[in-house]
């Protein structure tokens, strides 16, 4: 019945929040039907849907598990953002500053850069909640913004090419190239950006559900979370758990660098992420918190983020912000606690009896 539920109500949150956007669209004057049919159809066409869906979706897949690690340890992280911004520029700048190196060195260095990177930011709000009891939503929410600041500072005045009005790091060196899935799948152009850091999604969504339910370390985050004080009595360090989890988080959230920086633009853009950090908290909610579900709900999120340009493009009234709307909507929705709604129904059915 738990199970049933867990899988139940994020289908209905979802359900709940395309009935009201739709009677939002209707009472603007557009047509419900043909927007939703923008909306979603165009994320399914070939190859250019699938391929731009997939690739926004590869961002979120990373920074949904990295909320849900934190989540399963009791702690929310809201520095997902900060942590993904350090991840793509320590990215770029290993692969700017080894730019000769042979790529089968130069690449897993800044694989491990970007991991390592968003591992670092993520763990210093977790040595602060677990040394002084410092709230890590704060600590977190704050070093989004020195993070930001910091990459912006080193990319204006110490790698961006001179003369180049776009704030943006010189390219990395080839060797650092991840290849577009379109060099393998047959009808995929390789000019759509999808590029291996899916597959690393996929792989990373393996890595958490084996870690949290299948190691002793999973089992112990999981167990901080579930009820700290029972942890710590059975002989489980919390202090630790707590580290550890955001240390993971952040690892998690520098990852979407290597989509980025390795596989997209081959350089550090400032100010790429399209709110990746703050939708992946979203997706963990919608996605139940498990890899599985994040999977499904970063999918879901992309075909909106995808489907909105052509709403934007082809509807006369509705513009593209009905995405934010529904994200948001299903965001209230999805926060509630499924065992109150439905021990309210109970209450409400016995009390009419």
């Amino acid at each position: 019945m738990k199970l049933l539920r867990e899988i139940l109500f994020p289908l209905l949150a979802v359900l709940a929040a395309f009935i009201i956007g739709g009677i939002v669209v209707l009472l603007i004057g557009d047509s419900p039907i043909q927007t939703y049919r923008l909306l979603i159809g165009s994320a399914f066409s070939w190859p250019d849907g699938i391929g731009y869906t997939l690739f926004y979706a590869t961002p979120l897949i990373f920074t949904g598990l990295a909320v849900a690690v934190a989540f399963r340890c009791g702690l929310l992280n809201i520095g997902a953002e900060g942590q993904l911004y350090m991840g793509a520029f320590a990215a770029a700048w290993i692969g700017i500053k080894f730019a000769g190196m042979s790529g089968w060195v130069l690449l897993p260095a800044c694989c491990l850069a970007a991991i390592a990177a968003g591992a670092i930011w993520g763990g210093i709000p977790g040595v602060l909640k677990a040394r002084f009891g410092s709230h890590e939503v704060i600590n977190t929410i704050m070093l989004n913004f020195v993070a930001i600041a910091l990459v912006s500072y080193f990319t204006q005045y110490h790698y961006k090419t001179p003369g180049d009005p776009i704030l943006e790091t010189t390219p990395i060196g080839p060797g650092a190239h991840i290849a577009r899935l379109g060099k393998f799948i047959p009808g995929l152009p390789e000019r759509i950006p999808l590029n291996f850091a899916f597959i690393l999604a996929i792989i990373a969504c393996v890595f958490v559900y084996v870690l949290l339910w299948k190691t002793k370390w999973g089992y112990e985050i999981r167990a901080t979370g579930a009820n700290p004080t029972a942890a710590e009595y059975g002989g489980i360090s919390i202090r630790k758990q707590i580290i550890l989890a955001m240390a993971i988080s952040g690892g998690l959230a520098g990852m979407v660098g290597i989509n980025e920086v390795l596989g997209y633009r081959y350089r550090y853009y400032d100010g790429f992420s399209a709110n990746y950090g703050f939708v992946g908290i979203a997706v963990a909610l919608l996605g139940r918190n498990h890899p599985v579900g994040v999977f499904l709900a970063a999918i879901l999120f992309a075909i909106l983020l995808r489907g909105g340009i052509f709403v934007d493009a082809y509807t006369i009234h509705v513009s593209k912000d009905i995405v934010d709307m529904l994200q948001g909507i299903v965001i209230i929705l999805v926060a509630l606690r499924p065992d109150a709604i439905f021990g309210s129904l109970k209450k409400f059915s016995k009390a009419k009896a």
